[in-house]
């Protein structure tokens, strides 16, 4: 005769592990970093009509040690390339990085000396987000992509 395992109703297991992931997918700090026209579309998808508060982002932080978010939004030249790098060593880890458009994925439209080729030269991206410049419903959608891998254990920092 087979013992049915008896649960108690209202008890909840998990890992640690995956505790951990989900306090991390919803308590994520964006950094700000919009170099270009992708940066007014960034600081849009935070305004009361897309509302990234639902995901626990409503606050862009102005310190890389309070953030854990990096959004490159818009074109890096390799004057600013230093300056990224060094914002991106000052946030604590686990840490992401979203490249917001054609520009910091690629250079876009600009294929010169004075603008890095992808921003993934400075830094390891982790979400590429298409768009000349991407609408903050894009963004949004690059952010629960990021949150559906960070989940998934696909991305460990």
């Amino acid at each position: 005769m087979a013992v049915a395992p008896t649960t108690t109703p209202g008890l909840l297991t998990t890992t640690i592990d995956k505790a951990a992931r989900w306090a991390q997918t919803n308590s994520m700090f964006p950094a700000t970093f919009g170099l270009a026209c992708c940066a007014i579309e960034m600081m849009a998808s935070g305004t009361a009509h897309y509302d990234l508060a639902r995901f626990g982002m409503e606050v862009f932080r102005a310190s890389p040690r309070q953030a854990d978010l990096m959004i490159v939004a818009g074109r890096v030249s390799q004057k600013m390339a230093p300056v990224l790098r060094t914002v991106y060593d000052q946030m604590p880890d686990p840490k992401w990085v979203i490249s917001m458009g054609a520009c910091a994925s690629s250079g876009g439209m600009f294929n010169n000396y004075a603008l890095v080729q992808g921003v993934d030269q400075v830094v390891p991206v982790d979400i590429y987000v298409p768009g000349c410049p991407p609408g903050p419903q894009s963004l949004m959608h690059g952010i629960l992509t990021l949150h559906d891998k960070i989940m998934a254990g696909e991305i460990n920092r």
